[in-house]
């Protein structure tokens, strides 16, 4: 093991002599360094035990400056070699010593220079072999912690003990884990994933064995590519599953059946959880990591959003929640929240008001009352696209040649509920230009404004090329 200056001029065999009053410094010594020369602090490191016999330090000004030279250089103590060039350590050598607080040791005639640096190799190699194979033991108990299946907390405990000091582990700037309440002064250290994730790795100071921590950092890395491996797979199968249901192509008993074994029980009041983000950040969703509070829920992907199914009763906080992780993370994202239901058909009804809630463009959105008209156009049933190109097609066409401006006559006309009056008003037009304008989408549709079958088929279509343009 390490190896002091006290340790050293303790030890049997080598008959060392301490003189004068500097202090012993705890330090371990790093080296043995042999030299004659006048001024060797060039070729010192710093925690070394220079040894000198005093050949060239023949005056007093000479090995005042010899010791000033040595203490510059940050050496931990000389050893002086008597009955050579010198029968005592010279006086002046050990006053300026003592001024500067450098330890001197005598090494009398019969002890070679040699001895003393193979005791202070022989503990750094003891040392270094110790070292070895406590950080092979720690590599050991890491590897078995995350093997264990009790994952990253199993892992992060063992590191916590390893290090004697506290950690935390933040994705996205959330905590994943944390073995006591993370404080800011903690050092981080960024673990690569891959994934922009900002994954840091928090260890309370002061801690030991820093040798450890970067074995971790790797195991940390491949642990968490490994969740977002198996969250994008999950996530894959479980939209499927939703999107079957969702499309009314799997219910009754059937999907009560694959919903429990995908974690979603059908007899529970849950509600559906939909997170938009923007078009440049889809791809971020299939492996995105959920903040503790998600732990258990299950999660889907579906026409390019977030599915999550929770309890009915924490549904409001947890969206909350999600859209402050959301916000932290950088995401630019909108969440919706579905209705409270039992049942798979509940789960289709939460899965549509939370889709609907997404249109009101908040971060956070409450479930509104579903009107016929989403719930038609949500269908995948019905040729929307096509009947709604069949009825406006012709209009659009004669707008092209003529700019006639019938499109937005016929959606000012159907949004001021069918007053002829208000439309004029707000398209600054003659009410006579208004009628003629709407006997003109008749003519060309054989759909009548006027008449409400053909205003609500008119109003769908409408919708449904606002969606697809």
């Amino acid at each position: 093991m390490s190896i002091t200056l006290s340790d050293l001029l303790a030890a049997g065999g080598l008959e060392l002599t301490r003189h004068g009053s500097a202090p012993l410094s705890p330090r371990p010594i790093q080296w043995v360094a042999v030299t004659e020369l006048e001024d060797p602090s060039p070729f010192l490191g710093g925690g070394e035990v220079v040894l000198t016999t005093g050949l060239r330090h023949g005056s007093s000004a000479a090995q005042q400056r010899f010791v000033q030279s040595v203490e510059r250089a940050g050496a931990l103590g000389i050893g002086f070699g008597t009955g050579l060039s010198h029968a005592s350590v010279p006086a002046p050598l050990l006053a300026e010593a003592d001024r500067l607080g450098m330890p001197v040791f005598e090494v009398p005639y019969g002890t070679p220079f040699m001895a003393l640096g193979k005791r202070v190799a022989d503990s750094l190699s003891a040392q270094h072999v110790a070292q070895l194979h406590q950080l092979l033991s720690g590599h050991q108990v890491l590897a078995e912690a995350l093997l264990s299946g009790k994952g990253l907390p199993r892992l992060l405990a063992q590191l916590s003990q390893l290090v004697e000091a506290d950690v935390a582990l933040f994705q996205y700037g959330a905590p994943v884990f944390a073995t006591s309440d993370p404080d800011p002064s903690w050092r981080r250290i960024p673990v690569p994933t891959g994934m922009r994730d900002r994954c840091t790795l928090a260890i309370a100071e002061p801690s030991v064995q820093p040798d450890i921590i970067a074995y971790a950092q790797s195991l940390i890395g491949v642990e968490l590519n490994n969740q977002a491996a198996r969250r994008a797979s999950s996530r894959a199968v479980t939209g499927q599953l939703l999107g079957d249901v969702v499309d009314g192509r799997l219910a009754g008993q059937d999907a009560a059946v694959r919903l429990q074994a995908a974690g979603i029980d059908p007899d529970l009041r849950q509600a559906v959880l939909l997170v938009e983000v923007a078009s440049g950040q889809i791809r971020t969703l299939p492996a995105l990591p959920l903040p503790t509070g998600f732990n258990g829920a299950p999660t889907a992907l579906h026409e390019n959003r977030l599915a999550l199914v929770v309890p009915a009763a924490d549904a409001n906080g947890l969206a909350a929640e999600l859209s402050a992780y959301l916000f932290g993370a950088g995401l630019t994202a909108k969440v919706g929240i579905g209705g409270s239901y039992t049942e798979t058909a509940g789960l289709r009804w939460s899965y549509y008001e939370a889709r609907e809630a997404l249109r009101n463009g908040a971060a956070v959105n409450e479930p509104d009352r579903l009107n016929l008209t989403s719930l038609l156009m949500a269908s995948r049933d019905v040729p929307l696209s096509d009947l709604a190109a069949e009825a406006l097609d012709p209009l659009v066409a004669f707008d092209s040649r003529h700019g006639a401006q019938l499109i937005p006559t016929l959606d000012t006309y159907l949004l001021l509920n069918g007053s002829v009056a208000a439309v004029a008003a707000d398209l600054g037009l003659h009410r006579n230009t208004v009628r003629y304008r709407l006997a003109q989408i008749a003519e060309l549709t054989g759909y009548d404004p006027a008449v409400t079958a053909d205003r609500v088929h008119l109003y769908l279509a409408l919708n449904v090329r606002r969606l697809g343009s």
